[in-house]
């Protein structure tokens, strides 16, 4: 099957080829079809499948199809997605694939000023793409109008329960009209999502193209036991031994994010932090580094773990698994995506044990494991309970129901709507949610700390000397 087969335009069809893409990815085949048909939609697919395209080239030929004849202006469709870094991008692909047609966009999230977002809705934008707390402070100050939305689409739905929005979501879906065509995009089909969708979708068409939280079959996962206090060391190892560039690195907390990035800097790898403390530009600038080669090493908390589109990004490693065994297929999607090999590494302590045989059993298999010599963990080390977040309840990970766990305190203090509104009434352009913020050093200041279980040891320059035996205190080869 090709594009041509859809019956897309002229003007779609030459955007999909200045992309470089031919042939439809399955989600695209069973989702395009359904969706010009006007017909709502319940898909789940694994990550970096090619769902935002497979929404965004429909619902541009939808809205092309048949031109608003209105003298102002209004969003004609509304894409809600969780986090900023995932509006931005499916913004960028909605741009992309209009670029030969009258349509315009506008991305609404918080963190920026809200005046030049106020300056292009009163243009006229047909397609919006936000999240929800930005969005409805643009509605409290009524700087948007809802009233001829035509096309809801809901993207990562699932994530957007997690992180508590489900009220913003449902004040959003007040002001839109009753008539309209509604697509859910989601992960999992989780019971709540399935109670979401029974209230808002009208004999949708169910899409399941790859079996729920499963991994791409080209990604390579692999699992280095080592101690907590080591694992500063060996990341850096890992990184020079394998001479690696562009490598996504992932950590439970933003503290540990900043003092990791100090880590790898005095180890010689330039890194740069993304979390939700960090401000919009900040952030920003961080991953386009990224994405350009100017940075090494993207260290990130669990806001990544969606929304980031990285081709042919090569290596994922997971510093500290997460609380939620269902959020580790999503960090790893990151890499492997549309078609590409990618490779997924952990590094696992004691501490993390039941978070790792959570991981297994939602994967259905058992992952290989590889003890690097010179970092061998201690047997006698016991267990201590991982803290859900900083300041949470404590954990042994024996818990992976998402109802049940405390979600990570990124998502919950960062990327709530209260953060999103306080960040819009500043229109200062800075991330304003202060709440973590006076107790959050910032890398690469100061001395380095005494070792502690977070893995904050100073640790030699990984580049000139070898690991070297904790039992011993001999250099061993690797």
């Amino acid at each position: 099957m090709s594009f041509e087969s859809f019956g897309l335009s002229a003007a779609l069809l030459r955007a999909v080829s200045e992309q470089g893409y031919s042939v439809p990815t399955p989600i695209q085949t069973q989702a395009i079809p359904a969706i010009l048909q006007g017909q709502d939609i319940l898909a789940s697919a694994q990550t970096g499948t090619g769902k935002t395209a497979g929404f965004t080239l429909p619902l541009l030929q939808r809205l092309s199809a048949v031109p608003d004849k209105g003298k102002a202006r209004r969003p004609r469709a509304l894409v809600l997605t969780p986090t900023r870094e995932l509006a931005a991008q499916v913004n960028l692909s909605v741009k992309n694939y209009s670029r030969h047609l009258p349509i315009s966009s506008v991305e609404i999230y918080g963190g920026v000023s809200i005046n030049p977002q106020i300056s292009k809705l009163r243009q006229g934008v047909d397609v919006i793409v936000a999240t929800p707390g930005r969005l409805l402070d643009h509605v409290n100050q009524r700087t948007v109008d809802l009233s001829a939305i035509e096309i809801l689409v809901l993207d990562e739905a699932d994530h957007m329960l997690d992180m508590g929005f489900i009220n913003d979501i449902k004040k959003v879906l007040a002001r839109l009209p009753k008539q309209k065509q509604t697509l859910l995009f989601s992960a999992t089909f989780s019971n709540e999502i399935k109670q979401l969708a029974s209230g808002l979708l009208k004999s949708p068409v169910q899409i399941e193209v790859a079996r729920v939280n499963s991994a791409a079959e080209n990604i390579e996962q692999i699992v280095h036991p080592v101690d907590h206090k080591r694992k500063p060391d060996l990341l850096s190892y890992v990184i020079g031994k394998h001479n690696m560039h562009q490598v996504l690195v992932f950590t439970r907390t933003k503290h540990r994010a900043n003092r990791l990035v100090d880590h790898l800097g005095k180890d010689g790898i330039h890194a740069a932090a993304i979390h939700g403390n960090k401000s919009q530009g900040a952030r920003t600038k961080a991953l386009a580094d990224f994405k350009t080669g100017k940075v090494r090493v993207l260290v990130a908390t669990d806001i990544a773990a969606r929304g980031l589109d990285i081709r042919q990004l090569p290596h994922v490693i997971n510093y500290e698994l997460p609380n939620v065994a269902e959020d580790y297929v999503h960090r790893i999607g990151r890499t492997g995506r549309a078609g590409h090999d990618g490779e997924a590494r952990s590094l696992v302590c004691v501490d993390e044990h039941k978070l790792l045989s959570d991981i297994e059993r939602v994967l259905k298999r058992k992952l290989p494991q590889d003890v690097i010599p010179g970092y061998e963990p201690d047997p006698s080390i016991k267990a201590v309970p991982i803290q859900n977040g900083r300041g949470g309840r404590s954990s042994s990970g024996h818990n992976s129901n998402r109802n049940n766990n405390q979600r990570n305190s990124d998502q919950r203090n960062n990327q709530s709507n209260k953060s999103e509104r306080q960040n819009a009434r500043s229109n200062s352009g800075q991330n304003k949610n202060s709440r973590n913020n006076n107790s959050t050093p910032k890398a690469g200041a100061g001395k380095r700390s005494k070792p502690q279980r977070d893995g904050s040891a100073a640790a030699p320059s990984l580049y000139s000397k070898a690991p070297r035996n904790r039992r011993s205190g001999n250099h061993t080869s690797p």
